[in-house]
């Protein structure tokens, strides 16, 4: 039977102040694993809503999505082993750039994320054997070059927020 291919759609905020990039440091299948705060997109979200959401839950901070700083495809393979099926996943990551709000101290982190931590690109670069992926540093390396995008370029239809028929 032909199954139709469908990548797993996600969305990362990449946030720099003072020269430092907000990352989470997280629990993954392969032991400890940096990432930018990112997550998938849920049922009934817009990808900005989606991104919100995912940063909150990852860093307990508010965050305003100003510009897209690009739209990727990658491909993730693990082998199978005696604990962990076999899995080949390729996800679709938009990239989101803008303002950091408020920390809400008293929020605790999504269930899997040890810490938030701060790092220069040096220290990102330098780091990428601990990467969740490598588009950790992709989209890193390309808000320093400074791509953006207008959010304008993003629709999102009514439709997607009606409830779906059982």
């Amino acid at each position: 039977m032909n199954q139709r291919w469908k990548p797993s759609s996600t969305v990362a905020a990449i946030i720099e102040q003072k020269g430092r990039f907000l990352l989470v440091e997280e629990h993954s299948p392969e032991g400890v694993r940096l990432n930018n705060p990112a997550g998938h997109l849920d049922p009934g979200e817009s990808l900005i809503e989606a991104c919100v959401r995912e940063t909150l839950e990852e860093t307990a901070y508010e965050f305003t999505p100003e510009s897209i700083i690009g739209i990727y495809l990658s491909r993730f393979s693990r082998k199978g082993t005696k604990d962990i099926a076999l899995e080949d996943i390729s996800y679709l990551r938009f990239a989101f750039t803008g303002t950091l709000g408020q920390l809400l101290s008293n929020r605790s982190l999504d269930h899997g994320i040890i810490r938030t931590m701060w790092l220069t690109p040096d220290e990102i670069r330098n780091s990428k054997q601990l990467h969740r992926s490598p588009l950790v540093l992709q989209c890193v390396e390309d808000y320093l070059i400074g791509q953006r995008f207008d959010l304008s370029v993003l629709k999102t239809l009514k439709s997607i927020y009606v409830p779906m028929e059982s």
